[in-house]
């Protein structure tokens, strides 16, 4: 599943889309097309894993990629989309199509205040506050790789993310959230803020050290996650099921 730094990049490009007005189609009949065809785009935001395309109709388009979700530009445009696309919003010169989301639907502006209200801060946000963020993460009863997951204590933080910020912080997955200290948490956010935003600079989850991190394989480009060893120290990683997702950690590294 795309984690947040894939959304907040897709908003970027989408964003190309804003004040203009929208030619919407659903080919596969699973969107309320008409209801913000010819609509003009007011702005285009992430939040977490969700982006939020909003509209001068009142209404958002609201789309969760899920594991199989995905948007295709297509400029110029040359021909009538698919009939799998699931939406497409167009102007004359260029054309998004969404195909395979989990979630895509119409939003008002209550639904849109109620989702974005769920979600924890967003590390990618200039409106997240990090001691928000801490509190939520240490008063989670459960482990701290659970918390990380639960997109109602920090949103936009997958596997990967979990895993490399974790290691990068020497807390053990399987640690009890309430027991790194508020410094610590506090660090855990800023590791999680620099990691994302990174990401979202180059397009990918990178967490090793390299002159050109987009010249790194991307079999190497992390210290923990998905590693038989780790990157630091050369000691065997172990996984274990938290939070309903394979975690994976350094035992010398993050000890528990």
């Amino acid at each position: 599943m795309p984690e947040g730094h894939t959304i907040h990049r897709l908003a970027r490009s989408l964003a190309e889309l804003v004040g203009h007005r929208v030619r919407a189609a659903s080919p596969q009949g699973r969107f309320p097309a008409d209801a913000v065809d010819g609509a003009r785009v007011e702005d285009v935001d992430a939040v977490g894993k969700h982006l939020l395309i909003d509209t001068a109709a009142g209404r958002t388009v609201h789309v969760h990629l899920g594991m199989r979700g995905k948007w295709l530009r297509f400029s110029p445009v040359t021909g009538a989309p698919l009939r799998q696309v699931r939406l497409r919003l167009a102007t004359p010169d260029v054309a998004w199509d969404l195909i395979a989301p989990s979630r895509c639907e119409l939003l008002t502006l209550g639904d849109r205040s109620a989702l974005v209200g769920r979600l924890g801060p967003d590390p990618l946000r200039p409106d997240a506050e990090a001691a928000e963020a801490a509190r939520r993460l240490r008063s989670f009863r459960g482990p701290v790789g659970a918390a990380l997951l639960d997109q109602g204590v920090i949103a936009g933080v997958g596997n990967v993310f979990r895993a490399e910020a974790l290691h990068a912080c020497r807390i053990a997955p399987t640690r009890a959230a309430r027991d790194p200290s508020e410094a610590d948490a506090g660090r855990l956010w800023a590791v999680l803020t620099r990691m994302m935003t990174r990401a979202v600079e180059d397009g990918r989850i990178v967490t090793v050290d390299a002159e050109d991190r987009l010249a790194v394989p991307e079999d190497r480009a992390r210290r923990v996650y998905k590693q038989d060893a780790c990157r630091d120290c050369g000691t065997p990683v172990v996984t274990a099921e938290v939070g309903g997702r394979t975690s994976y950690s350094c035992p010398l590294c993050q000890p528990s």
